[in-house]
């Protein structure tokens, strides 16, 4: 079997700062935030007024009415993201190769929206039914399942579910697929559409939400926000892809994973620095040929001092010369598809040879002592850069990207 490194050939992502990769990079690099006051619900009875959410958004553009009926705002954002991704990865669908195609998609709670409109229609409105597509909608699956379809890919497709990090498994595991010769191309990202209103109570009482707006590793930093949208890459061996003349964005050359064994929703420095070592080992590579890392960088006041931490531990002398930025300071929190959408971020600043910035920073804090970037993207070409996903329950993922 020829050698099995991965190449990333496709990119696809709608989120609170484009409706599709191109917008999203223009947003990036000029530092622009898509976090503003929530429409999507009504906010009389939430302490939450901000939330990223996907501005101007029309499913009609999109879908038929048939196909609106048939799927949660999630897993629309999952068909739109894999369509852009399939369509700029330049791919040839053969019977062979469809058979042989895996997907691999993360959600932290699937179809919340449809769940949601369904519990007030019996608990509130006393009604006796709810929409007899409620179970296809609601089901954490159903955007890689009509990925499948529309695409008619035959392979491996599956969904995982471990909170924040749910992509970056996902991804992870597209990867091994791919590497193992389990499937010829994969489809791997994640969605989430986490702006219903139960779901927006449930985040109150956690406590973790910013008032106004995200500042990851700032002084003042006051919690989160929440986003929505989606992300997809495609996966497919790196022989394979220049056999074919493929655009290349980068070789996906490792993911770590690990588990904290701590607690629910505390975070430890440990279980990220394991993940980190593993990435970096799975990809071969020492700590100073990274050049930058997408942080988790959630803008609470735990997160963010402990993620430093663990940078600093697993890098020692060289964190002094790594960039660090959390895009979320931009496109807020999107849960299950956050690393995906972060992903996508990685591959463009390498692409493009410009490193997005933590927007929104303010004032720095003794215990964030690194190089966030702040609020001005940065002229850099980068040989290999991290993304780091770290999830309630203590559960960690970080993927290893390499230039080529």
């Amino acid at each position: 079997m020829p050698n099995r490194r991965v190449a990333v050939t496709g990119l696809g992502a709608i989120c609170a700062i484009g409706a599709n990769a191109a917008e999203i990079w223009d947003s990036l690099r000029t530092g622009r935030p898509g976090i503003g006051p929530l429409t999507l619900v009504d906010t009389a009875g939430l302490r939450m007024v901000n939330a990223a959410e996907v501005h101007g958004y029309d499913p009609a553009i999109h879908f038929t009415p048939s196909q609106i009926d048939h799927l949660d705002r999630f897993a629309q954002f999952a068909l739109i993201a894999a369509r852009e991704a399939i369509q700029d990865s330049g791919v040839a669908w053969t019977d062979e190769l469809r058979e042989r195609a895996a997907i691999v998609t993360g959600s932290g709670i699937g179809g919340q929206s449809t769940q949601d409109a369904g519990f007030q229609d019996v608990y509130m409105r006393g009604r006796d039914r709810v929409h007899p597509l409620t179970i296809p909608r609601t089901m954490a699956n159903a955007g890689a399942s009509h990925i499948s379809m529309e695409f008619g890919l035959k392979g491996p497709a599956f969904t995982l579910s471990t909170a924040c990090s749910s992509s970056n498994h996902a991804i992870g595991l597209a990867m091994q697929l791919i590497r193992s010769g389990g499937a010829e191309i994969a489809i791997a990202g994640g969605s989430e559409a986490p702006l219903s209103f139960g779901m927006l109570k449930a985040w109150d009482a956690m406590r973790v939400i910013a008032p106004d707006t995200c500042r990851p590793f700032s002084r003042d930093r006051r919690g989160m926000i929440l986003g929505e949208g989606a992300g997809m890459l495609v996966l497919e061996p790196l022989y394979a892809a220049r056999a074919r003349g493929a655009h290349i964005y980068a070789e996906l050359a490792g993911a770590g994973m690990s588990a904290d064994a701590h607690h629910i929703t505390q975070p430890a420095s440990a279980g990220p620095v394991r993940a980190i070592r593993a990435a970096l080992a799975d990809a071969g590579m020492q700590p100073e040929q990274i050049g930058y890392i997408n942080a988790h960088g959630t803008g609470t006041i735990g997160n963010d001092a402990t993620e430093t931490r663990a940078i600093r531990e697993v890098f020692g002398a060289a964190a002094e010369k790594v960039a660090v930025t959390s895009t979320k300071s931009m496109h807020g929190h999107a849960l299950g598809a956050a690393g995906a959408i972060e992903a996508v971020a990685t591959l463009l600043a390498m692409k493009h040879g410009i490193l997005p910035p933590t927007a929104n920073f303010t004032a720095r804090d003794p215990e964030c002592d690194l190089d966030y970037v702040p609020n001005t993207a940065r002229p850099a070409r980068v040989e290999a850069a991290l993304s780091n996903s770290f999830a309630f329950g203590g559960l960690n993922a970080v993927l290893a990207f390499h230039a080529l």
